[in-house]
C-alpha cells in the first residue's frame, strides 16, 4: 500500500508541469521591443500583439527596453525563465547583423534562442534629399562611386537597420568608407532629410513612406524582388540597376531557449491568426509591410531567415565594425 501511495505521488508529480504547460497562459505575457515606442518595430509589435491578446486570453503587453542597437531588450528578454511569459520582437539588426555588430553579444540568436515566427517584412527605400542632383538609380550609384567624399549618409546608430542596410549597400558599390552621420534614432535622421541637411539614407518604408508620398524626400529604389502596394511607383532594384542590392528590414518573435514546446505551439498559434486577422493584415499593408507566408510564421522558417540574412550580412559587417 505505501509503494503504491509513492507511486500515485511521483505520478502526480510528473504531470504537474504537464499540467501547467496545458494551462499556459495564466498572466500578462510581456513582448519585449528593444527600442523607443512609435518606431517601425513597436508599431508592428502593437498591431500583432492586441490580436495574439485575443487567442490566448492574456494580454500581452509591450515593454520598450532600448539601448546598443536594440540588443539591450532582446538581450533581457532571451535571458529570462523559458516559461513564455517573456518574449522579444526583433528584427533584421538584432537578430542576423548583431553577431556581426556586436562581437561581445551577450546572446546567440542562431543558436541560442527559440524562434517563434516572423512577423512582417518591411523592405528597404534607398532615399535621398529631394534636391539631390541623380534623377534615378544608376545616375545616383554614378555619383556615389565618383564623389564619396562629398555626399553624407544618415542612420539612426550602428546596429540599426538603417546603417546595417546602408553599410550593406556601401559595401556593395565598393565604397564602405562613405561619410556617416549617426543620429539617435531614425526621426532625427529623417528630419534632416527632408530639411536637406544630409544627403541620402536606407531606411524601412514603415519609416519613410509618408514622406515619399508628400515629396519631402525622393525614393531612388525599393531593395525588394516586387514593387510595393504602398508606393506602386518606386521602382525595384533589379528594375533600377542594381539587382544585387535586395534586403528586408523584417520582424519577428522569439522566445529564451528551453521554452517548452506546449508554449511554443501556442504562441506559434497565436501569431498565425494574428497574421490571418483581416483587420491586422490591413494595418500592416497599409504601413507597407509584408505580410509572411505560412512556413515562415513557423520557428523553423524563421530561424531560417535569420541564419541566411546573418551568412549575407556578416562578411561586409564585421569589416565595417573594425
Amino acid at each position: 500500500m505505501k509503494k503504491l501511495a509513492l507511486g500515485v505521488v511521483a505520478a502526480l508529480a510528473l504531470a504537474a508541469p504537464a499540467q501547467a504547460q496545458t494551462k499556459y497562459p495564466e498572466r500578462p505575457i510581456t513582448m519585449i521591443v528593444p527600442f523607443a515606442a512609435g518606431g517601425p518595430t513597436d508599431i508592428i509589435a502593437r498591431i500583432v500583439g492586441e490580436s495574439m491578446s485575443k487567442t490566448l486570453g492574456q494580454q500581452v503587453v509591450v515593454e520598450n527596453v532600448a539601448g546598443a542597437g536594440g540588443t539591450t531588450g532582446i538581450t533581457r528578454a532571451l535571458t529570462a525563465a523559458p516559461d513564455g511569459y517573456t518574449i522579444a520582437m526583433g528584427h533584421l539588426g538584432t537578430f542576423s547583423a548583431a553577431p556581426a555588430t556586436y562581437p561581445g553579444l551577450k546572446y546567440d540568436p542562431i543558436n541560442g534562442m527559440q524562434a517563434i515566427g516572423l512577423a512582417g517584412g518591411t523592405p528597404i527605400l534607398i532615399v535621398a534629399k529631394k534636391d539631390l542632383a541623380p534623377k534615378d538609380l544608376k545616375e545616383f550609384v554614378a555619383l556615389v562611386k565618383a564623389s564619396p567624399d562629398k555626399l553624407n549618409e544618415a542612420h539612426a546608430g550602428v546596429g540599426s537597420v538603417s546603417w546595417t542596410t546602408c553599410t550593406l549597400l556601401k559595401g556593395q558599390l565598393g565604397v564602405p568608407k562613405l561619410n556617416s552621420v549617426a543620429y539617435r534614432g531614425t526621426g532625427p535622421a529623417l528630419n534632416d532629410l527632408v530639411s536637406g541637411q544630409i544627403d541620402f539614407m536606407c531606411d524601412q518604408i514603415v519609416s519613410v513612406s509618408e514622406q515619399v508620398k508628400a515629396g519631402t524626400i525622393k525614393a531612388y529604389a525599393i531593395a525588394s524582388a516586387e514593387r510595393s502596394p504602398a508606393l506602386p511607383n518606386i521602382p525595384t532594384t533589379k528594375e533600377a540597376g542594381l539587382p544585387e542590392y535586395q534586403i528586408e528590414a523584417w520582424n519577428g518573435l522569439a522566445a529564451p531557449k528551453g521554452t517548452p514546446k506546449e508554449v511554443v505551439d501556442k504562441l506559434v498559434d497565436a501569431l498565425d491568426k494574428a497574421l490571418n486577422d483581416e483587420n491586422v493584415k490591413k494595418r500592416l499593408l497599409d504601413l507597407g509591410t509584408v505580410i509572411p507566408t505560412k512556413e515562415e510564421r513557423t520557428p523553423a522558417g524563421f530561424a531560417a531567415l535569420i541564419k541566411r540574412d546573418a551568412d549575407k550580412l556578416a562578411p561586409v559587417l564585421s569589416a565595417a565594425s573594425k
